[in-house]
């Protein structure tokens, strides 16, 4: 089977119940436009510079992650996520993903490639464009209750009922 020739996954959020939106930008990369080689893993690697404002009053606190809905598998592919992010953080310097000593409260939970931290789209040669998603989730409480050992889809379930508001900025890589 052609990897193209699989239908699209839809985007990740869509099918959820729908929350305000906020905005999240980056000086790293553009709404829909292709990733720079130095969030790629085929390039640097480093977790992209996000910067979120216009999030609701009552936030107590952040998820943020980055998902790809293209890759071939059942489940997408989860590149990173950190949970328990105050709400008086509203940004991430670029590489702050390399591991939690860089970020500036709250910690990353093992993506899908086994390791605790930021891991740069490497989507299959050939294969068409795909999406990666990263999105901000504002809480209504300090903490998930996860510890370190949760896995990412653990933690969007957990998530799903304290997010009262969401910001994304969805980049595109193709090798």
């Amino acid at each position: 089977m052609n990897l193209n020739d699989r239908p699209l996954a839809p985007e990740p959020y869509e099918l959820l119940p729908p929350v305000p939106a906020f905005e999240l930008k980056s000086a790293t990369f553009t709404q829909r436009a292709e990733l720079p080689r130095l969030v790629v893993a085929t390039g640097e690697g480093i977790s992209p510079q996000l910067e979120w404002v216009g999030f609701p009053p009552q936030t107590k606190s952040f998820l943020i992650n980055c998902f790809d809905p293209d890759a071939p598998t059942p489940a997408g592919f989860w590149h990173w996520t950190i949970i328990d992010v105050p709400a008086h953080i509203h940004h991430l310097p670029e590489g702050a993903g390399a591991s939690d000593a860089l970020l500036p409260a709250g910690f990353h939970l093992r993506n899908d490639g086994g390791t605790n931290r930021y891991t740069g789209p490497n989507p299959p040669s050939g294969d068409r464009p795909h999406r990666y998603v990263f999105a901000v989730h504002a809480l209504d409480v300090e903490s998930l209750g996860l510890g370190a050992d949760a896995t990412p889809t653990v933690a969007a379930f957990q998530a799903l009922f304290h997010t009262i508001a969401r910001a994304e900025l969805v980049g595109a890589f193709q090798q």
